[in-house]
C-alpha cells in the first residue's frame, strides 16, 4: 500500500443528522480514502486536529448501480470512518483546517 499524506487520508467531513447527533457523544464521521487503514486515519486526525483518538471504526459504502440514459453505470464505493475522541476533546468541523 502507497503511503498517503494527511489530506489524502481524510476526504471530508459528513454533516448529516445521524453524525451530528453522533458528535453529542464526542465521536467524529469523515469520508476516508478506500485504502487507508485505521492506524493512517488515527494518525491523520491528531495530527490534522491537534486531538487525541480513542478508536476508529470504518465501513465500505458499496456504489449503488444506476441508469444513466440508456447505460447502467456504478457509484464509487465510499469508505467512511466513526472516529471516537478521548472525553473533553472536540472538533469544530464547520471551520476550515
Amino acid at each position: 500500500m502507497s503511503k498517503y499524506s494527511n489530506y489524502d487520508v481524510i476526504r471530508n467531513p459528513v454533516v448529516t443528522e445521524k453524525s451530528t447527533m453522533a458528535s453529542e457523544h464526542g465521536q467524529v464521521v469523515f469520508d476516508v480514502a478506500i485504502g487507508a487503514t485505521k492506524t493512517q486515519i488515527k494518525e491523520a486526525v491528531e495530527a490534522l486536529f491537534s486531538v487525541k483518538v480513542k478508536a476508529v471504526n470504518t465501513l465500505v459504502r458499496k456504489g449503488k448501480v444506476k441508469r444513466f440514459r440508456q447505460e447502467l453505470g456504478t457509484r464509487k464505493d465510499v469508505k467512511k470512518a466513526i472516529v471516537t475522541l478521548v472525553d473533553g476533546q472536540s472538533i469544530d468541523i464547520s471551520t476550515g483546517i
